[in-house]
């Protein structure tokens, strides 16, 4: 075998694992293809604010294989000084879902926080069954998270099906 022919093999096959490496880490967390978490919702406002605002491109960290935008430099640091305070639960997939044993998206405009932990759902009407009965939801989506967290949906569904 020629060396660059050697050397092209070793590069795609080194390029492969680390694409299948990047998408094991994002099934963790809802993210776009862009990395992009809470589709770009600044995550401390719900705390700081009482409410979603957008984060900006200029304000960017990276946590749990996603990058996290915020609306200011204070909030950035906020997240830095403790990612998993600030940090979605279930990786920012609906909590509803998750306690059906699913990976949802999300609507970043359905939240809530209860406990110090911001909880996202699909929508506001899925927001709106979760919240008749949130922690019994909550204890059902802790469980059911330790279980699909490293999985895809389409993994989650031959487990459940």
């Amino acid at each position: 075998m020629k060396f660059s022919t050697l050397v092209k093999s070793t590069f795609a096959t080194s390029a492969l694992l680390l694409s299948s490496l990047s998408f094991a880490a994002n099934i963790e967390v809802n993210a776009n293809g862009n990395d992009i978490a809470i589709k770009g919702y600044d995550t401390v406002s719900y705390f700081t604010k009482g409410m979603p605002t957008k984060g900006s491109n200029e304000f960017t960290t990276a946590y749990d294989g996603a990058i996290y935008q915020f609306s200011s430099a204070e909030n950035r640091d906020l997240f830095k000084s403790e990612p998993s305070k600030y940090a979605p639960q279930y990786g920012g997939f609906c909590a509803m879902g998750v306690a059906l044993n699913k990976k949802l998206d999300t609507d970043p405009t359905a939240w809530h926080i209860r406990g110090d932990k911001l909880y996202l759902n699909l929508n506001k009407a899925v927001q709106k069954k979760w919240s008749t009965d949130i922690p019994g939801y909550i204890n059902a989506a802790q469980v059911n998270w330790t279980d699909i967290k490293g999985l895809t949906e389409t993994q989650i569904e031959k487990v459940y099906q």
